[in-house]
């Protein structure tokens, strides 16, 4: 690998000053050197070493405003504000025009949360700086920081204008149209963004996630191809293009770049488990759970990996295994209300019905709120003979559906199961007037009493009188 001249520079400086501090020798070195140095160790996390820099450059160049603007960054870093702010006071005493003194103070300002503030210095700074994409990246972060997130937006595009190349502020853009729900408007710009940039793998790349998300999976896929023709190793561009050709049904090319993704990296759970998918889709049932059951040992912890083998056995009929699996999958995420309430259903199917009444209600106890919950739930309450609690589960659930036949003509039954038969009518005069035509529903539920004269009499009242 070549390095540029510049490069060469920096590297030689930092082996001289490392040399200096092992043996304890003094060499000199120019400010700008120092600065490179010290902010060489600010980027690598090496902030002690960062300090030793410092300390030394400023014994060597006391006057320097390059290494006090520096050390106004270790300040700021260090929470020690209020000295900060002094020295810059100090600074702009002697340089006014000085860009990084207005930078500096809004980062104080925005460490405040005085972000209204920080943005003022900042609009300050533009007038004396060369690196305009900078600036605006950082009144574009202020903005976020308030949450005027159309501001931001605007800024970001602004330091773009200047800096094609600055791709934390086109994600940044990116994030602002998504958080706004602009995806029409960010396709737009991500488009004459690429007119001007074509070789951008990252604007490919997000105006292919933009197609994902407006379901337009073509464009998708044509956009991540691009990303990937750029850069042969983007990993990211493959993975959503493998998710977009699963939107357009061809698994086989999805498949195809699963696997491209496992050789540029180890394999990840999430591709293994698309890939299981994915065959399993083509009907090959075999090969989808090796790649299943691969995924639960890449990541014994996915619950979606344990919850895609019990979908897999439920698809078979296989319900023993399939509950072996659910319960593996609750074991990691208990509250989940949909494994809860698979979990019910396969129960319901091997006739373990309590355990299948447990799994609705923790379905519902957790958030599944379904109409279909509700009434698998109380179904099984009935077949269990808990009446009362069916009644109270069904009044609970004609709060979220309070006019629903179902809900209706099984509050009938069950009232008149428990010889309540002045609410039994009332209820049965409700599943009536809403839905005429599914009275059966009550013998199909409550055969015991389908035949009880009070029923059919008010059945046959009902259906004269709407003739």
């Amino acid at each position: 690998m070549n390095l540029s001249h510049e490069e060469e520079d920096n590297s030689l400086s930092l082996s001289k000053f490392e040399s200096m501090l092992k043996t304890n020798k003094v060499f000199f070195f120019d400010s700008e050197e120092f600065e490179d140095i010290i902010l060489h160790y600010l980027d690598t996390g090496k902030i002690n070493l960062a300090k030793k820099a410092l300390k030394l450059g400023l014994e060597q160049h006391p006057k320097s405003t390059g290494l006090k603007l520096v050390q106004v960054e270790l300040l700021v870093f260090d929470d020690k504000l209020d000295i900060a702010e002094k020295l810059l006071n100090d600074l702009y005493a002697i340089e006014p025009t000085n860009e990084e003194i207005y930078i500096q103070k809004a980062n104080i300002y925005s460490k405040k949360d005085q972000h209204d503030k920080a943005v003022e210095l900042l609009q300050i700074a533009l007038r004396y700086t060369d690196d305009y994409a900078d600036v605006y990246s950082l009144i574009g972060m202020e903005y976020l920081f308030m949450d005027n997130l159309e501001l931001a937006k605007e800024n970001f595009i602004k330091c773009l204008e200047n800096d094609t190349e600055d791709h934390s502020a086109l994600y940044n853009v990116v994030y602002c149209f998504d958080f706004l729900d602009q995806n029409d408007d960010a396709i737009l710009f991500l488009n004459g963004f690429i007119d001007r940039n074509p070789y951008s793998e990252v604007a490919w790349h997000q105006l292919g996630r933009q197609y994902y998300t407006v379901k337009n999976y073509e464009q998708a896929v044509r956009a991540f191809d691009y990303a990937t023709l750029i850069d042969e190793s983007f990993l990211g561009a493959y993975l959503e293009k493998a998710k977009a050709l699963e939107k357009l049904k061809k698994y086989q090319e999805a498949i195809d770049c699963y696997n491209i993704t496992m050789e540029l990296d180890d394999p990840t759970s999430f591709a293994l488990l698309r890939i299981g998918k994915c065959h399993e889709r083509l009907g090959r049932t075999d090969v989808a759970l090796q790649f299943y059951l691969k995924t639960v040992h890449e990541d014994p912890l996915l619950d979606k990996a344990w919850i895609a083998i019990t979908d897999f056995y439920i698809r078979q009929r296989n319900f023993q295994k399939a509950l072996y699996y659910v319960n593996k999958a609750i074991g990691i995420d208990n509250e989940n209300k949909l494994y809860w309430k698979r979990y019910g259903a396969i129960n319901k199917q091997l006739s373990f019905f309590e355990e299948a009444e447990y799994g609705y209600r923790k379905a519902v106890e957790f958030g599944d709120y379904q109409l279909d919950t509700w009434l698998f739930w109380v179904d099984l309450l009935q077949f269990l003979g808990e009446f009362d609690s069916a009644v109270q589960t069904l009044l609970q659930a004609s709060e979220f559906f309070p006019e629903e036949y179902e809900i209706e003509y099984r509050l009938a039954g069950l009232y008149y199961m428990l010889h309540d038969e002045e609410k039994g009518k009332v209820h049965l005069s409700n599943g009536l007037r809403l839905n005429f035509n599914n009275h059966t529903l009550l013998e199909e539920l409550f055969p015991v009493i389908w035949n009880q004269k009070a029923i059919r009499i008010q059945i046959e009242e009902y259906q004269k009188l709407n003739e």
